[in-house]
């Protein structure tokens, strides 16, 4: 079609917005909205028709455009993408409306100029909503004075490092091991009663339910899921700017803001992302799922240490079981798990400690780290967005992370002046 044709698909200069799909009768629910929020004062394009409008005089009139795709039309997704990126351009808002679309696409499309996504078949006045978001004036925010802006200091990438791998897993839901390793990875951060201390990251890569950032009350930014989904893109630089600080000391890559699949990233991406914090950090800390997915075996192979957190109870010892006959059966290195038990029994409790001794001995495995129970002092320093040094720097749980980090310090510092 020609942009003479395109041009007269519509009468511009009555309508503020257009659909563009495959076809606009395959999303009914949509066209219902559309007359319900824009009465007459809309027309429709198709996908290899849009782009001749956009090219046209009259497309300075449209105020928005809704993009509706669904999974058929993937195949098609540059030319999706050169329409939004394309009204982008021009001004013109773009609301996506997709159905069974995968995360990479849409992100892709937000990306490329995106303004608001909404899931099809619509919600009820989700569409209306969103017109109401994207056509709403920007809010007048008053420049503060320069003298009162304080902004964190920017960590730079240095490139030079070589970092110790530390990976955290939960042998079952609710096994601490997110608290456990921000724990440590804190501890990391403050381990030098004096001098310089290391720098330390920690990555998120539960993608579903990741709490670091809730626990340490962070920000959960767009940079993420951007960074995630094309770390074939991704230098230094990128990698920092996506990294979210806590007091300067502890730099994480939070968990995306909303819930994607743990296949969004690949075993290359995991590898891409573990050499660049390798090599900008002193220890980097990964939080990973409970759940084994394909690049679990990239962490597990690239870690110097592989924490398995568990507690004293038959979920955790039957994981624990399944997840050892997994790695067997398959040749991966279960060596490098070092059993955590959280909530161990305590001095005393003779009882307990053999209920201890019973588990890791039907299990054939070691349990070398005990991790007692820390109470409410716990709960409390991850509601209040705090580590537990900060929040109870007397608590039991507390010291024994404290002397876990001094020994993984030492025992770096020795390896690393051998090396030398």
């Amino acid at each position: 079609m020609n942009n003479a044709a395109a041009a007269a698909l519509i009468d511009s200069t009555e309508l503020i917005a257009c659909t563009v799909s495959r076809d606009v009768q395959v999303f009914d629910l949509l066209i219902e909205d559309m007359e319900t929020a824009l009465g007459e004062r809309w027309g429709d394009l198709r996908f290899d028709e849009a782009l001749a409008f956009l090219s046209q005089p009259e497309a300075a009139e449209l105020q928005f455009l809704a993009v509706a795709m669904d999974a058929e039309d993937e195949e098609d997704l540059d030319q999706i993408s050169d329409v939004v990126r394309a009204a982008r351009d021009q001004g013109i808002k773009v609301i996506l409306i997709t159905e069974d679309v995968s995360p990479t696409t849409l992100h892709r499309l937000l990306r490329d100029g995106g303004d608001e996504f909404v899931p099809y078949p619509l919600p009820e006045n989700e569409l209306s909503q969103a017109i109401d978001r994207v056509l709403a004036p920007p809010p007048e925010t008053p420049a503060a004075p320069p003298a009162l802006v304080d902004e964190p200091k920017a960590l730079k990438p240095t490139g030079t490092h070589e970092a110790v791998l530390i990976a955290v897993h939960g042998m079952a839901g609710g096994t601490g091991a997110t608290t456990f390793g921000l724990n440590l990875a804190w501890e990391l951060a403050n381990v030098n009663k004096k001098g310089e201390q290391p720098r330390v990251c920690v990555l998120d890569l539960d993608l579903q339910y990741g709490s670091m950032s809730t626990y340490l009350d962070l920000p959960r930014r767009e940079a993420v899921l951007e960074l995630l989904s094309a770390t074939d893109m991704m230098d230094s630089t990128a990698f920092m700017q996506a990294l979210v600080s806590f007091d300067e000391k502890l730099h994480v890559l939070t968990a995306p803001s909303d819930m994607v699949p743990l296949e969004l990233i690949d075993t290359d991406d995991v590898g891409r992302l573990l050499e660049m914090a390798r090599t900008n950090f002193d220890y980097v800390i990964i939080d990973m799922p409970t759940a084994m997915v394909e690049w679990s075996q990239t962490v597990l192979e690239a870690s110097h240490v592989y924490f398995a957190m568990l507690e004293l109870d038959m979920r955790s010892a039957q994981n624990t079981l399944r997840l050892k006959r997994t790695l067997q059966s398959e040749d991966l290195p279960f060596e490098k798990l070092r059993f955590v038990m959280n909530r161990a029994p305590g001095f005393t409790d003779l009882s307990g400690k053999a209920r201890v001794k019973r588990m890791a001995d039907s299990l054939g495995i070691p349990i070398e780290v005990m991790m007692p129970d820390g109470g409410r002092q716990v709960a409390q320093s991850c509601d209040h967005g705090t580590p537990l040094a900060v929040a109870a720097p007397k608590n039991a749980l507390r010291k024994e992370l404290a002397k876990l980090a001094a020994s993984v310090h030492a025992v770096n510092k020795s390896e690393a002046a051998d090396a030398a």
